[in-house]
């Protein structure tokens, strides 16, 4: 049976929410709200205006890890400065999963490249998580959306290594690519595994650069807004956007596409599918 990804083509915090409700699953218990705090200096990220109707209405907590790469946010003390100066911490509770070690090393048995992956050990605060994802490119992954958010979003800033050095920490940057990408899924189907299913995504297509939240000097948007999407189904919610993108006409398409295509981005897609952590076919269901 096809995934169902609901799509909205009104961007609009109360859109969110709605589309939020649609998905189906209505998130219990102690709530992790896993959103981009947005490295200092981009222009790209969501802000916490944009996501506070749907935080409010979930009633969680936003949480983060810290980043693997120098910056504003390779710290606890740097990262929570960070979600002030962001205006998350005004806005919401928020907690850094890794903020203290030691991490919680989760098992990854039938992982394509890795058979473990590294997170936060506060991630045990939580019974439920909702993944709120900015969908856009990505100077590695080609893209970002929800199974980014899954993996590199959720590991530690030692997990995060881990990842991109497909186990080697000491191949943090010289990994082979397609590798990274399917540690990238081990990573992911990880995080599905530890919360069993109980996990509602939504991307948000706007502010479209071919780069990261993560970059401190990034591209503006290159292709006009497309949506918003939410899904049960981290693979179906990420191709659909894909899909979308493909099927736009808008001129700056081509050089989104061209940032996808160089990374191979589809290939995360293609071996989180094999590992079962949901399915490419879907039914687009728009409102």
């Amino acid at each position: 049976m096809a995934a169902k990804v609901f799509f909205s083509k009104e961007i609009t915090p109360e859109k969110v929410t709605e589309l939020y409700r649609l998905a189906g699953k209505n998130l219990e218990g102690r709530v992790a709200i896993k959103v981009h705090s947005g490295e200092e200096g981009n222009q790209n990220f969501l802000r916490p205006e944009f996501w506070k109707p749907i935080v409010e209405h979930v009633g969680g907590t936003v949480v983060e890890c810290n980043t693997a790469y120098e910056g504003s946010r390779d710290t606890t003390e740097k990262h929570l400065e960070t979600l002030k100066k962001h205006g998350w911490s005004q806005c919401f509770p928020v907690a850094l999963l890794d903020g203290e070690g030691p991490d919680l090393e989760l098992p990854i048995p039938e992982g394509k490249k890795i058979k473990k992956n590294f997170v936060g050990k506060d991630i045990v605060n939580y019974d439920s998580m909702l993944v709120l994802s900015h969908f856009k490119g990505h100077p590695m992954g080609g893209y970002g959306g929800a199974l980014k958010q899954l993996s590199i979003g959720v590991a530690s800033a030692m997990g995060k290594k881990y990842i991109h050095g497909v186990g080697v920490l000491e191949d943090f940057w010289s990994s082979d690519h397609d590798s990274f990408l399917e540690a990238m899924a081990d990573a992911a189907s990880s995080v599905i595994d530890y919360f069993k299913g109980n996990v509602v995504y939504i991307n948000v297509m706007k502010n479209m650069s071919v780069d990261c939240d993560c970059c401190s000097v990034a591209e503006d948007p290159c292709m006009g807004d497309i949506g918003i999407l939410a899904s049960l189904d981290p693979v179906a919610i990420d191709q659909a956007c894909l899909d979308l993108v493909y099927k736009s006409d808008d001129p700056g398409r081509d050089h989104l596409i061209e940032r996808i295509e160089s990374r191979n981005g589809v290939h995360t897609i293609e071996a989180a599918a094999e590992l079962g952590c949901g399915e490419r076919e879907y039914e687009l269901i728009e409102i």
